[in-house]
């Protein structure tokens, strides 16, 4: 992996391209991110660089997480992350959103809006029954379950009421329209998962990467 990097979604706006265009964008704080240990495949099995996001308070910090910070001589951080790059940062260098640039295509991962526990026609957009005629009242409840005798049983997967959201979703192949390292700011066109606020990875997109290299 060549790029990667943690950031936050500030929320959604609009900016317009050269053309007078209006472009539906998402404003990410991505970075600066430091690096706090390089994990190499004779210690660890793999190799791979460890990275922190975000300035905690100290009492906030498990003592773990507070050795490991000591020891790189790096500030308390809320989030930690490794990625596995082509390049290798040595320990207390930044990361930052510099490293994409107006163009690059790439994947945007995030924990989605917890719903709680919903019924199927918000989890599953199922229509509800009719509401005259002696439905009631099950209006908004699920229809049949399955034959009672054959399989006589509850088929796995089915559509039914449960929890809705708060689930890790990757967008793929978004663009990125504009990059500020002075503002430590990635503009990417379209909608990425999760509220604002939210802890989103932004990474070179895999299959666009792919198709690169098949000649596509």
């Amino acid at each position: 992996m060549k790029k990667a990097i943690l950031g936050r979604k500030l929320g959604m706006t609009q900016i317009f391209d050269e053309t007078g265009l209006m472009v539906p964008v998402t404003v990410i704080e991505a970075g600066p991110m430091t690096v706090i240990r390089n994990k190499t495949a004779e210690r660890d099995g793999y190799s791979a660089t460890v990275v922190a996001f975000l300035d905690a308070k100290e009492s906030n910090v498990n003592k773990p997480d507070a050795g490991v910070f000591k020891k790189a001589a790096v500030k308390p951080k809320r989030v930690l992350k490794e990625f596995k790059y082509a390049d290798s940062y040595e320990v207390g260098a930044e990361i930052r959103c510099d490293m994409f640039a107006k163009g690059d295509i790439v994947d945007v991962s995030g924990l989605t809006k917890g719903h709680g526990y919903t019924g199927v026609i918000k989890r599953w957009n199922q229509h509800r029954l009719k509401m005259t005629h002696g439905t009631g009242p099950v209006h908004r409840s699920r229809g049949s379950m399955g034959a009672n005798s054959t399989p006589s049983r509850v088929i796995k997967g089915l559509h039914m009421a449960g929890q809705y959201g708060h689930e890790n979703v990757t967008i793929q192949n978004l663009r990125v329209v504009k990059v500020d390292p002075d503002k430590n700011v990635i503009l990417v066109r379209g909608a990425v998962p999760g509220p604002k606020g939210g802890l989103v990875t932004v990474k070179q997109a895999v299959k666009k990467q792919a198709a690169a290299k098949a000649g596509k």
